[in-house]
Order: structure tokens, then C-alpha cells, then sequence
């Protein structure tokens, strides 16, 4: 991902993408979100995971399950090891994998947005998830006969565990964010549309404003212009995917000037809005 964007998008290129990752330096990521799910097992280290307006202090077993709407951000809080797998997959890849019977999005569908992300998996879980991981590295990195209905079937292994410990998990993780960026953020979300600046934010949240922006910084990684704009063009996606026009798509998340809508639109997503509209791109 360009850290240097202001444009939160970091779009993933192939259906499924396998990551296990270790880091041994102070790490931290921007707010962002893909253009497909993402199943999150965190393995060891000192981090805090950010979803929307919630913050979580990871325990190894920990797995969360993401939209591609859900923007979120990972934060190493030392220099200890930082053990990770993620995998990342594309809305066409698992409608494929899915029957009429078991919907494998689900996990991931069927939940308010930033909530319910999380479960604790028991040491038996996570061995097996483990191991089904551990096969599924082998099969991708494979080319023999049958390799990629070995990755196909051990993709659909792990999501048929992961629905069932979403299904059956009774865990209220603990929210860390602290209440000052969590308002900032629910009231930005609330009054896109409407004129949004630092100073509005500080009369409203009853707050110094080089305060607030300071510690939404120091927790998102971002400035409030760029979250601010990052949201706005999902708010317009989201209308344009329900046939709203190009210009009311604009003025009605809250860009005020069309020009600077295409100009934000284009850079973000990759292509006009007016491509968007007419390939019917629904991420």
C-alpha cells in the first residue's frame, strides 16, 4: 500500500491472496480497506487492531473476519515479533465456493459494520486452523495436477470452521478506542453530507481542535481531511451502485465542488465515476 496516499484503497489484485507474515519492527498501518474480505489470525506480539470505531488489544488465537467496506488499521506497540496470516478474497471467489446451502460470506455479511469481527479460537481450533494453513501454503505454492482444487477446498475448510466459531462464539471483546476519536469518527460519519472542518468538530465534541486532531492521528495514522474524504467516496459508490447520478452521487456525500469529486473519485478507486457506472463495478 502507498503509505504517502491520502486515499485509503489498497486494492487487492488476484481472487485470493495468502499472506503469513513475522515482523520484528514497530509497525503500523493506515486506516484502510481492499476490494475483498479478509480473514485476519493474529499468532503472537504486542498489537492493537483498529476496525471503524473499535479497538481491539489482540490475543494470540485471536481471528477476525473483514468487509471490503470495513476500514481498519493493524499498530505493533513494540519491537517484539509480530506473528500474522491474512488472507484476502474476492466476493466472485467465494460465491463460487459457496452452495445454496452454505453461504461462506456470511461471516462477513451478515453483521452490522465494525462489529462482531472478532472471535478467540481454543487451542484445538487454532491447531486445526493452523494445519489447514500449513496445507494450503503447499498447495499455492504447488503447479502439480490438482493443486488448485487442493487450495479451493482448503479455503473453503477454513471458512466453514471460521462461520462456525463466528456462529457459535459468545466473546464481548473488549473496546479500547478511546471515547474522544470514537465520537469524532461517529459524528463524521453521521453529517458527511453537510460541511465537515476541524473547527465545526471542535465546537460540536467540546474539544480543542488541535487536541482532537492530534489524537485521531495518533490512532488512525491519518489527518480528519483524508478520513473525512475517504469516506465521502464510499458514500458516493455506494449511491452510484443504487443508480443515482454521477452529480447527485457528488453533492449528496458531501463533495461541494464536482470537479474536485471526479478528480478525489478517480484517484481512490482507479478509474471515473462515470466507468464505475458504466462497467457496473460493484467491489
Amino acid at each position: 500500500m502507498n503509505v504517502s496516499s491520502e486515499y485509503l484503497f489498497d486494492p487487492i489484485q488476484t481472487e485470493l491472496l495468502y499472506l503469513h507474515r513475522v515482523t520484528t519492527y514497530n509497525m503500523g498501518t493506515f486506516y484502510h480497506r481492499h476490494n475483498a474480505y479478509e480473514l485476519y489470525l493474529f499468532l503472537r506480539g504486542n498489537v492493537n487492531f483498529y476496525i471503524e470505531s473499535r479497538c481491539y488489544h489482540l490475543q494470540p488465537g485471536d481471528l477476525l473476519v473483514l468487509s471490503p467496506e470495513e476500514m481498519h488499521r493493524s499498530f505493533a506497540l513494540d519491537q517484539n515479533e509480530y506473528e500474522r496470516i491474512t488472507i484476502n478474497l474476492k466476493k466472485s471467489y467465494l460465491n463460487r465456493l459457496s452452495t445454496s446451502t452454505t453461504n461462506l460470506s456470511a461471516c462477513f455479511d451478515y453483521r452490522p459494520m465494525g462489529k462482531g469481527n472478532i472471535v478467540h479460537l481454543e487451542e484445538d481450533q487454532l491447531q486445526q486452523v493452523l494445519q489447514l494453513t500449513r496445507e494450503l501454503e503447499t498447495s499455492l505454492s504447488s503447479s502439480v495436477y490438482g493443486a488448485d482444487i487442493e487450495t479451493n477446498v482448503r479455503i473453503a475448510q477454513l471458512l466453514v470452521i471460521t462461520n462456525l466459531a463466528f456462529q457459535n462464539t459468545s466473546l464481548v471483546p473488549t473496546d479500547i478506542m478511546p471515547e474522544l476519536v470514537r465520537n469524532t469518527m461517529n459524528y463524521i460519519e453521521v453529517n458527511l453530507a453537510r460541511e465537515l472542518t476541524l473547527e465545526h468538530l471542535s465546537e460540536v465534541l467540546f474539544m480543542n481542535s488541535t487536541y482532537i486532531s492530534r489524537q485521531f492521528k495518533k490512532h488512525t495514522g491519518l489527518t480528519i481531511r483524508a478520513y473525512i474524504l475517504s469516506r465521502r467516496v464510499e458514500l458516493s459508490k455506494y449511491y452510484l451502485t443504487e443508480g443515482m447520478s454521477i452529480t447527485e452521487a457528488c453533492y449528496q456525500s458531501g463533495f461541494g465542488d464536482y470537479a474536485n469529486f471526479i478528480r478525489s473519485f478517480t484517484k481512490a478507486i482507479g478509474i471515473s465515476p462515470g466507468k464505475f457506472v458504466k462497467n457496473g463495478l460493484v467491489e
